[in-house]
């Protein structure tokens, strides 16, 4: 399949990503990787903040007319078009040496995620994707590849990654977790940006969770739904803005929606 090349925002996103690998990777295992509890009681290493800074000077240079929302940060600039960054997601695995983290690049015009790229170089491996121009991925040097998620069709067949059972638990959607568990073929968590990158390359079918905020899910929307895929909230409201997310082949998302509803309603009453 002939690969488009990317456009200049694509291209830019691609680079940004670039900067962040010569950042993190190096301090991935490091004896003296520095790591402080922030007031919301996450981690934060001196990656994250090096990765973040990086970026953000780079996006400040090279795009000044547009917004940028970063994690560490917590600026929010608004605008038609915002750059927004999680300098590495999943930092409670890099400071335990997990190779599951990575850094997430979304573009963001007129409140939508348009472009998105997730790199995880402790897998050597990176995804991307922009709007109307499919979804891609590559292993270390290999050729691109284009992204397609899953065909399965129904419940009994599908794979499940739901996060972490304290999530739902805390979001009082337990007894749903449970009713989708039995439901689904096999349930895992994956967890973080590679249950969502699984989907993408049709590899897992459904991913769900709570406690997101949108630096967490921008990057990933633009590559699910250019896979094939949807991507929600829970409720099913197309957003990233809720604090929680949906992301299935798209096959499934109805019949997901209709499973966890109908079993919290039950679990209610």
């Amino acid at each position: 399949m002939t690969r488009a090349l990317p456009s200049p925002d694509l291209a830019f996103a691609l680079d940004l990503a670039d900067i962040a690998d010569g950042i993190s990777l190096p301090r991935f295992r490091a004896a003296d990787l520095a790591v402080d509890t922030k007031p919301d009681r996450t981690f934060v290493t001196d990656a994250d903040t090096a990765v973040e800074r990086a970026l953000r000077a780079r996006i400040s240079a090279e795009r000044p007319g547009d917004g940028f929302l970063g994690e560490e940060s917590g600026r929010e600039d608004r605008g038609e078009r915002r750059w927004i960054i999680d300098p590495i997601d999943g930092t409670s695995n890099f400071l335990r040496g997990v190779p599951n983290w990575a850094t997430l690049i979304a573009l963001e015009i007129d409140g939508s995620p348009s472009v998105g790229v997730v790199s995880a170089p402790a897998f050597g491996a990176r995804w991307w994707a922009e709007t109307g121009h499919g979804a891609w991925g590559r292993q270390q040097d290999a050729d691109p590849r284009r992204l397609q998620v899953s065909a399965v069709a129904e419940l009994e067949h599908a794979s499940l990654s739901f996060q972490s059972i304290e999530q739902w638990d805390l979001a009082g959607y337990l007894d749903p977790l449970i009713a989708l568990s039995r439901a689904v073929w096999r349930d895992r968590a994956y967890g973080d940006m590679w249950s969502y990158m699984l989907l993408a390359e049709g590899l897992v079918d459904i991913v769900a969770e709570f406690d997101v905020k949108p630096y967490d899910l921008a990057a990933l929307v633009p590559i699910v739904r250019e896979a094939g895929g949807r991507f929600t909230d829970i409720e099913g409201a197309e957003s990233a803005w809720n604090g929680s997310s949906l992301a299935t082949n798209g096959r499934l998302h109805g019949a997901v929606l209709d499973l966890l509803e109908r079993s919290r309603t039950e679990s209610q009453s």
